[in-house]
């Protein structure tokens, strides 16, 4: 169905509108926004982000990218508070209130409570003239000129300032706790991310009588029986217990080249020596960075002593859900 009506450039007034709303948020970005970074992070407690309506959506996302990030939080909503939920804030938190007019009766309706538990509270409004940025220990002002909404009524411009200002704040207090990558894998162990950042080598090799293993003596053919039945499209080639060399079917494409005999010819004389190798601790999502440099579909896994301990291959990695 054709339209006069151009959707495209609606579209990107509301961009064009947000991102400059955003970019008007730097000025913020003062001694003000330290203090708040400051008391958040001596908290002893928890951090707790209350908002109504389309600011309580805010709310409950900056709360979530705390938690995530290592400040301990989570969203109450602010009506429910009053009717028992309240009794989840105690002292020594900390309480983010999100408002973009500062009036919002339902918050307001908590600043006794909280002042009376010696809470402070900070508002994040865009308005520190209201009743709220007046009362709290700390207003941090997200004011943008105009919202996205032609009408100027539906919070567009104005809560998407409030979400940046809350991911400013959540990465600032990361960066200054010196929260790491295995930090944040222990808050999402679920999911991709979380294989991708815990999962080690050790948890998906193939260990024991799995490890495809033949010693140097023994003939191509010998290493062919024990790549076909270990299923890994490889072999160590070991003398004693000491791994020497690998046999893969690259190797084996090659000497078929050569029409070498296989049941005659150790596989000391056709195997690939100097082989990369890995070990059982290192992350499976480092291991894979190695594969993909050195063009490999698998690798041995060996202990201190260049014995193999096990062995893995992209396949393995796939069904980890590291790829």
């Amino acid at each position: 169905m054709s339209s006069q009506f151009n959707y495209c450039q609606s579209a990107l007034n509301v961009i064009n509108t947000e991102a400059a709303a955003i970019s008007q948020l730097s000025q913020y970005i003062d001694a003000t926004f330290t203090e708040t970074c400051e008391l958040l992070i001596e908290c002893k407690g928890k951090v707790i982000v209350t908002g109504m309506g389309k600011s309580g959506h805010i709310a409950n996302k900056i709360a979530a990218t705390l938690a995530s990030t290592g400040t301990p939080a989570f969203f109450v909503h602010p009506a429910e508070a009053s009717h028992g939920d309240l009794g989840m804030i105690e002292r020594g938190d900390v309480v983010i209130a999100l408002s973009n007019s500062g009036e919002s009766d339902e918050i307001l309706a908590l600043y006794p409570v909280l002042k009376r538990l010696s809470i402070p509270i900070i508002a994040m409004t865009s308005n520190d003239n209201s009743t709220m940025a007046r009362e709290a220990k700390i207003s941090l002002c997200i004011k943008v000129d105009k919202e996205a909404c032609p009408l100027g009524l539906a919070p567009t411009s104005s809560t998407t300032a409030s979400l940046v200002m809350g991911d400013a704040i959540a990465v600032a207090l990361l960066e200054a706790k010196g929260f790491t990558a295995d930090d944040f894998a222990l808050s999402h162990p679920g999911g991709s991310l979380g294989r991708k950042l815990l999962l080690r080598i050790s948890d998906i090799m193939h260990k024991g009588n799995d490890v495809p293993s033949v010693q140097q003596t023994e003939t191509i053919s010998d290493a062919l029986l024990e790549v076909s039945s270990k299923g890994l499209g490889m072999t160590a080639v070991n003398n004693g217990s000491k791994l020497v060399g690998i046999f893969t079917d690259g190797d084996l494409r090659r000497i078929l080249d050569a029409r070498i005999d296989i049941h005659q010819t150790p596989i000391s004389e056709v195997m690939t020596q100097r082989c990369v190798t890995i070990n059982r601790h290192i992350l499976a999502a480092e291991a894979l960075a190695v594969m993909e440099n050195k063009k490999v579909n698998g690798l041995i896994v060996v202990n201190e002593q260049q014995e193999p301990v096990g062995a893995f291959n992209m396949h393995d990695l796939l069904r980890a859900g590291v790829l």
